[in-house]
């Protein structure tokens, strides 16, 4: 019997953690033993969002790596998305439902590479709140009613 752990790699810029990333999670431990978590660098966030994100990716993978809730954090890398597939060798690539940057080459990188790794894409869990955007959305505006209520004491 193999002692080998099956290993799930998941992807993402992980600025806000909320639910939505801990059902990602979830879901994804429910295919494989072990999480390997890939961190989308700063230039890459801003190349795919338009725009910075708000946290470092040392700041993004310190609150991942604290939350408990994947074994192993990674940096992407800025040349070669694929990189890390072909480094660590995923028994399973889990997509968020929303994930499609850098996607589009997986199922050749996979094959070219002699790679025998699944890739699934997750069910979505309540995207109408828990999205990155939303709550980055929420935050400005909490601050902002903050500056607003600091303003007239």
């Amino acid at each position: 019997m193999s002692t080998e752990k099956k290993i799930v790699m998941i992807f993402g810029t992980f600025d806000y953690l909320h639910a939505g990333h801990e059902n990602y999670i979830k879901q994804a431990r429910e295919h494989g033993d072990h999480i390997l978590a890939v961190i989308a660098k700063d230039k890459t966030v801003e190349k795919v969002k338009s725009r910075l994100p708000d946290h470092s990716e040392r700041e993004r993978m310190k609150i991942l790596k604290e939350s408990g809730l994947v074994d192993k954090v990674i940096l992407g890398n800025n040349t070669d998305k694929h990189k890390v597939i072909t480094k660590y060798k995923p028994d399973v690539i889990a997509l968020g439902y929303d994930q499609f940057a850098f996607t589009f080459r997986l199922e050749k990188t996979i094959i070219e590479h002699g790679l025998n790794t699944e890739i699934l894409r997750l069910k979505p869990y309540r995207p109408e709140l828990y999205k990155s955007s939303i709550i980055k959305q929420k935050q400005l505006l909490k601050k902002h009613v903050a500056q607003q209520s600091l303003s007239f004491i």
